[in-house]
């Protein structure tokens, strides 16, 4: 079973968009309300409540403020889903302690689980909006699972389409060093293979970033409460939406390209802590312009769909110090060095080409993989190489 997602853009008329306003507050208000109740009994009695005993209380609530009842039950149902699994990625140290949603966000959503959605023409039926009309770039000729409305912070809205197309994912292909490929990711080159190749980085944020400064400088001059605000914060939206769209469609591009070489059947990348990466502040914006995770993310599922292979190595791996051709080890290498000569070996290296190269030898070790390796004359085992490299 795969389970895929289709997103389309919907244009509600003037009652469906008030509709949709009562239902993304009563969702959050719900998910606020249970997520209150929930943290509260836990520190007065230790005891813990499931989703469903909530869901029954829902009910109850649904008395004390009868504005719950103008929205769709299934999204309050799942407003609660949602908290309750906030909570178990908590205690399994998979996220932080669940939030309480702000309506100031600018960002709404809700998700209804029902069979009664469905796509005709150009047209969706959700319940309690009944038709909408519908921008559906795709067809979809499977039976939807579940739907997902969102508005974000430019005002437009969207309905991201849950389904189940019936495929299994082949299996994966056989891992040999000739159709293995090293990847190393970077800010001053965005992609740089173990075959040379090298994807530029678009730097999408530096391109729009004068006009970005102009769009936000007019809001700040704005009074608060305006209406000339809330038109100014749109077009500061909507600058950022031009942003996340270009860095978007670029990854997409890059990665379909990656994946539909069929001289490739393995990839090889490097487990980064982007997280920590960020807390460099003068890296960080160029770091956070070039989604790493989201590449990575795009890799694996179209690299799943077609059978191919995702390596990773080790965070702590000295793939850039490491001379692809000797094994020495550069430990003055320095970031601001692109290209270093190996005092021991005399070659010459482009320090991202070595460092792909080094990733594709890593993170094969694993697989015990003869590798032809012509630089030290003879066929060795890559346990062997890496030892002979770190030792």
């Amino acid at each position: 079973m795969t389970l895929r997602t289709f997103e389309y853009r919907i244009y509600p008329n003037k009652e469906q968009q008030k509709l949709l306003s009562k239902t993304f507050g009563c969702c959050r208000f719900v998910y606020n309300k249970s997520l209150e109740y929930r943290t509260s009994l836990y520190h007065k009695n230790k005891e813990q409540i499931s989703k469903f005993k909530l869901i029954t209380l829902c009910t109850s609530w649904k008395k004390d403020y009868p504005w719950l009842n103008e929205v769709s039950s299934i999204a309050l149902q799942q407003a609660i889903c949602d908290m309750d699994t906030a909570f178990t990625r908590f205690f399994r140290n998979k996220s932080q302690f669940p939030r309480f949603k702000s309506k100031k966000s600018h960002r709404y959503t809700f998700r209804i689980c029902s069979n009664q959605c469905r796509i005709e023409g150009n047209k969706i039926f959700i319940p309690k909006l009944k038709w909408v009309t519908c921008k559906v770039s795709r067809p979809l000729n499977y039976q939807i699972k579940s739907v997902t409305v969102k508005q974000v912070p430019s005002g437009k809205y969207f309905v991201c389409c849950l389904f189940d197309d019936g495929l299994t994912n082949p299996k994966n292909k056989e891992i040999t060093y000739e159709t293995t490929v090293g990847i190393d990711l970077g800010v001053k080159d965005f992609i740089i293979m173990s075959t040379g190749q090298k994807f530029k980085n678009i730097r999408t944020t530096k391109k729009y970033e004068k006009k970005l400064a102009h769009l936000q400088k007019e809001l700040a001059r704005k009074v608060k409460g305006s209406k000339n605000r809330e038109k100014a914060r749109i077009k500061v939206a909507r600058a950022h939406e031009k942003i996340t769209n270009c860095r978007k469609d670029y990854l997409h591009k890059i990665s379909t390209m990656l994946i539909n070489d069929n001289q490739i059947n393995t990839y090889c990348l490097e487990t980064l802590n982007i997280r920590g990466m960020l807390k460099n502040h003068r890296l960080a914006k160029a770091i956070a312009d070039v989604s790493l995770q989201t590449f990575k993310q795009l890799m694996e599922y179209k690299a799943a769909k077609v059978g191919k292979n995702i390596l990773y190595i080790g965070m702590y791996e000295p793939s850039t110090k490491l001379c692809n051709k000797c094994g020495y080890k550069n430990n003055t290498l320095t970031l601001k060095d692109r290209e270093w000569t190996c005092p021991n070996c005399g070659n010459k290296h482009d320090r991202d080409v070595n460092a792909a190269c080094n990733i594709k030898d890593i993170a094969l070790q694993s697989h015990n993989l003869t590798c032809h390796n012509t630089r030290l004359g003879k066929s060795v085992e890559l346990v062997e190489l890496l030892a002979l490299v770190r030792a």
